[in-house]
């Protein structure tokens, strides 16, 4: 019915664009005239022209309540195609109509169509107006990411009603942008909040930096209004911009640096067409990895992990958002040596992400046996399978933690990469590791438990005033790891820019606030003492290891300290004599002999 009735519309304004063109060219309002009398015995033919070539134009197959510029190119492309179309068969049938009418006809039809479809748009969106409430919004932001936001929040009912524009540049100011008006820069948004009885602010610039992003939020909680903000383009892995994606205000985006800049070409090779192994693939990382890794074109995604539950959502979410990717499920534990080998030898995977690891410093502390069974053990188990089975790439994920170790968790992740570095040197597979701090928002890690503590009402927790942590954002960190390992020659340590480290307090107290309270008026801060294995201020690097820059800013590479390999043999087969029976003076034993550093905190626990 749509259809039949744009034809029958187009069919109209068809002859009517002829026939003004006949009057224009011939000066003269008489339709009876002898050059109109002709063209009516030729109209069908030039009509049927017109809709085929509108047809194969799929100008009927467009939702013209959403016309923008495309489709008016459509529209153009289509009178062009008719046009030309008209004058080879009038030439054929040796009826030439005058030049002078085409070029006119075909002027005025491309602006009847084109006007008869944006009008069904503009009656749509008048029709929107009129009925369409919701929360008076304020978009901080006139660039391209507010100006989407401002039509997806105008084309859906979302129960926000877009206002108006906050923009600090002097050009774009009393301008209209989608009809709505840039009333005035950041400074003025208390102000402009009030005069325009605001209930909503969208904060709507990805791109901006920190400082940037920490100065308009303090503008924006003086007018106490719900404020939601548009993640950074970082975490805008797909460059999809919709009402959904907006959410409240969080700590990583008042932390978050400059946007990662990805080589695209080297990660596409790395990864496109390649069977891709992510162990881990539940956690944090692991399952960010994953949804990453996907966007590039794998050949399979194998995703390998001890939990069924963090693997199964991980499964379903991919399966969801890449429905044709052929994807590998495996619930093993990197521990079992056999179950490891079969898997690589089922898959052969081309590229493997070792995510998979005890990462909390106080319960390895207490259970260090665990701690060496799965951070060296199965990364020993996965680097020789990676091996047997012809793997391309191995990358390790790794911590600070790891330099100058004062923990177990630390100790035994530095063993890992010299497992690692050793590996490299003996095989085919370029084996190498990536080395950061801490993520912001990682299970367990001190974002999630701040939230809860702060959600009960406090206190808030932090261990010593003076503690300080590197952070950065996951979707930002596993951008950086996927690069880093497009980069591998193999037995490198890859250092991540993670920026300058934050006081763990700062990051309390502004979290704090961010929830709309006062710190040590609303919620307490509390310092609990450091925990056992814990440093006042991480490193990323040992005097000895120093760093050289890459290809990439963000991403730097350690010079490889040389290792006695024969003792770190040694140490691996005297605990892997009787593993299910670890002791823990056996374990501080081994950590000790292999990492010399790592002495003087095993005498500290005597003491």
């Amino acid at each position: 019915m749509r259809s039949a009735l744009l034809l029958i519309c187009d069919a109209f304004l068809i002859n009517l664009s002829i026939i003004i063109a006949y009057m224009l060219r011939f000066d003269s309002l008489n339709l009876s005239g002898t050059y109109l009398l002709q063209y009516y015995e030729i109209a069908p033919i030039v009509v049927f022209v017109y809709l085929v070539s509108f047809y194969v134009m799929k100008l009927y197959n467009r939702v013209w309540a959403y016309a923008s510029i495309g489709e008016l190119s459509a529209v153009v492309q289509a009178v062009t195609l008719g046009s030309l179309g008209v004058i080879a068969l009038t030439y054929l049938l040796e009826y030439l109509l005058p030049r002078s009418v085409i070029l006119s006809s075909w002027a005025l039809l491309i602006l009847l169509v084109g006007g008869s479809r944006l009008s069904w748009r503009v009656l749509v969106e008048h029709k929107k107006g009129n009925g369409h409430h919701g929360k008076r919004t304020l978009i901080i932001g006139a660039g391209d990411a507010g100006v989407l936001v401002a039509r997806e929040l105008k084309n859906h009912d979302s129960g926000l009603l877009p206002v108006g524009f906050i923009d600090d540049n002097i050009s774009k100011q009393k301008m209209r942008v989608l009809d709505l008006p840039v009333l005035g820069t950041r400074e003025r948004i208390p102000n402009i909040t009030k005069r325009c009885n605001i209930e909503t602010i969208i904060i709507a610039m990805p791109s901006a930096d920190s400082q940037t992003v920490r100065e308009i939020f303090a503008l924006c909680k003086e007018t106490k209004l719900e404020v939601k903000i548009l993640p950074g383009m970082y975490q805008l892995i797909d460059g999809r911009v919709s009402v959904n994606r907006l959410r409240p205000v969080k700590i990583e985006d008042l932390l978050q640096r400059e946007p990662v800049e990805l080589g695209l070409g080297e990660i596409s090779g790395c990864i496109k067409g390649e069977t891709v192994l992510v162990t881990g693939a539940g956690g944090s990382i692991g399952s960010e990895l994953c949804r990453q890794a996907a966007g590039f074109g794998p050949k399979r995604l194998v995703l390998l992990g001890h939990g069924e539950n963090s693997i199964h959502k991980i499964w379903l979410e991919l399966t969801a958002n890449f429905p044709g990717l052929p994807l590998g499920i495996e619930i093993a534990d990197v521990r079992d040596k056999v179950k490891i080998n079969c898997i690589f030898q089922k898959y052969r995977p081309g590229l493997v992400f070792h995510a998979a690891a005890h990462k909390h410093v106080p319960l390895m502390e207490m259970h260090p046996d665990e701690a060496v069974k799965t951070n060296v053990f199965g990364t020993r188990n996965l680097a020789e399978a990676a091996d047997s089975a012809g793997t391309k790439t191995f990358v390790m994920i790794s911590t600070d933690k790891a330099v100058n170790p004062s923990s177990v968790m630390g100790a035994t992740k530095r063993m890992a990469e010299l497992i690692v570095q050793h590996m490299a040197r003996i095989s085919r597979t370029r084996f190498v590791t990536v080395r950061f701090g801490n993520v912001l928002g990682s299970r367990g890690s001190v974002v999630p438990i701040f939230e809860e503590q702060i959600k009960n009402g406090g206190p808030v927790t932090v261990t010593d005033p003076g503690m300080q942590r590197y952070f950065m954002t996951i979707p930002e960190a596993v951008q950086l790891v996927i690069q880093a390992g497009s980069m591998a020659d193999g037995g490198e340590i890859f250092i991540l820019d993670m920026g300058q480290p934050v006081k763990v307090v700062d990051l309390a107290t502004e979290m704090i606030r961010l929830s709309g309270l006062e710190p040590d008026k609303d919620i307490k801060i509390k310092f609990v003492g450091i925990r056992p294995g814990e440093k006042l201020f991480e490193e990323l690097l040992t005097a000895e290891e120093g760093s050289a820059a890459t290809r990439h800013k963000r991403i730097f590479v350690a010079h490889p300290c040389p290792v006695e390999i024969a003792a770190l043999e040694q140490e691996l087969l005297l605990l892997a004599q009787n593993p299910t029976r670890l002791k823990d003076d056996d374990v501080f034993a081994a950590l000790a002999a292999v990492l010399p550093n790592f002495k003087s905190c095993r005498q500290m626990r005597a003491v």
